[in-house]
């Protein structure tokens, strides 16, 4: 294969910790206990090795990055490091006084996750009573600061017929852009698919809210969509392909290619606490394992798509398909379309009122 580039981007999973707890968290089923967690001189050291390893941007996440409370230590070490630092949150534990230390400290960006249009929608969701009231505060003191906001817009069954009005929202609290992130389904949002999936007319309404707001916001706030992947004919470059831009360090520095890639047996995935970040991009089986196409079926071999969608994502074949190197099940071409169209039915024929959570605890 040709020569592998440097990553990009590096998302620090700082802790499992959360207040909230979404049904469609992209954390393992298996959460991390805070015992587990790096402490912060270990992370000022994967955040040099990641400037030097060519990584530009950080996404500090968990959990909930606020249950950190070196959290403005944490972004102090990045951004001394020469790294843009990008807070994702749920908004939560962000006091005025924290919020203060973090802008001291040199944040660069905050990305504020979205539940709902409202209290009794967001709540529910979250599994947090009086978060969304506490979230809307976090956003206005953002805005008074002047600190850049990105609006992350979880969209699923429950709340995908409002999302003209979270769009609404998300230009009211100055938000630069705004995500419109349909749930994939991966970690508590596999295990939550039959509350989640929207049906096909949800889908096909949210495409057609998603370019008038493109237009009607336009020169004012970028409007970034993720469908859903079920709906779609071909599959998307999973983190625009394995091990090829990015990387996520879970709380007990675990390197991954990718939120999901735990879930592939087989693969084993190395610490910085262990290895050099280095080695690990560049020379660990783990993130060797599904790099370029030569790993690819005969069906995708010969796809004008293949160097475009490398075969799509590794984890949903692995969670559709019970095979990590099968061609994507999204795919019209896979042998395996049959299980997403029967999920597409199944999801129509379903009524659209509430239906019970498993909650992340």
């Amino acid at each position: 294969m040709s020569a592998i580039p440097p990553p990009i981007s590096m998302l620090a999973e700082l802790t499992h910790r959360c207040p909230l707890a979404c049904p469609y968290c992209s954390n393992p089923l298996e959460l991390l206990k805070s015992d587990g967690e790096l402490p912060t001189e270990v992370w000022a050291g994967i955040f040099r090795q990641a400037a030097d390893l060519g990584v530009l941007q950080l996404h500090l996440s968990g959990g909930e990055p606020a249950a950190r409370r070196d959290l403005a230590d944490l972004v102090g070490a990045a951004r001394e490091a020469g790294l843009y630092v990008n807070l994702i949150t749920s908004g939560i534990g962000l006091t005025e006084a924290r919020l203060d230390a973090l802008e001291a400290r040199g944040l660069d960006h905050v990305q504020l996750s979205l539940q709902g249009v409202s209290a009794a929608v967001a709540d529910r969701i979250g599994g947090y009573a009086g978060g969304f009231d506490r979230k809307m505060a976090v956003a206005h003191s953002i805005a008074r600061r002047g600190l850049p906001l990105t609006v992350n817009a979880v969209m699923h069954r429950h709340n995908l017929d409002q999302l003209p009005q979270a769009i609404a929202l998300a230009a009211e609290l100055g938000a630069r852009r705004i995500e419109v992130a349909c749930v994939q389904f991966y970690g508590w949002a596999l295990k939550n698919r039959t509350a989640l999936q929207p049906s096909r007319a949800q889908v096909a309404a949210a495409k057609v809210t998603v370019e008038a707001a493109r237009d009607s916001y336009k020169g004012r706030m970028q409007i970034d969509f993720v469908p859903p992947d079920y709906y779609a004919d071909y599959p998307k470059a999973c983190m625009g392909g394995w091990g090829s831009t990015g990387l996520n360090i879970a709380p007990d520095g675990t390197v991954l290619p990718c939120h999901a890639a735990q879930t592939i047996p087989g693969l084993s995935f190395p610490k910085v606490t262990d290895l050099p970040l280095a080695d690990i991009w560049y020379r660990s089986d783990a993130f060797m394992a599904f790099r370029g196409t030569d790993y690819l079926p005969d069906i995708c071999q010969g796809c004008a798509r293949r160097d475009r969608d490398f075969g799509g994502c590794r984890c949903q074949a692995m969670a559709l398909a019970g095979d990590a190197r099968a061609a994507d099940p999204v795919c019209r071409h896979s042998p395996h379309r049959g299980l997403v169209d029967r999920l597409l039915a199944e999801a129509d024929d379903r009524p659209l009122e509430a239906t019970d959570f498993t909650y992340r605890r």
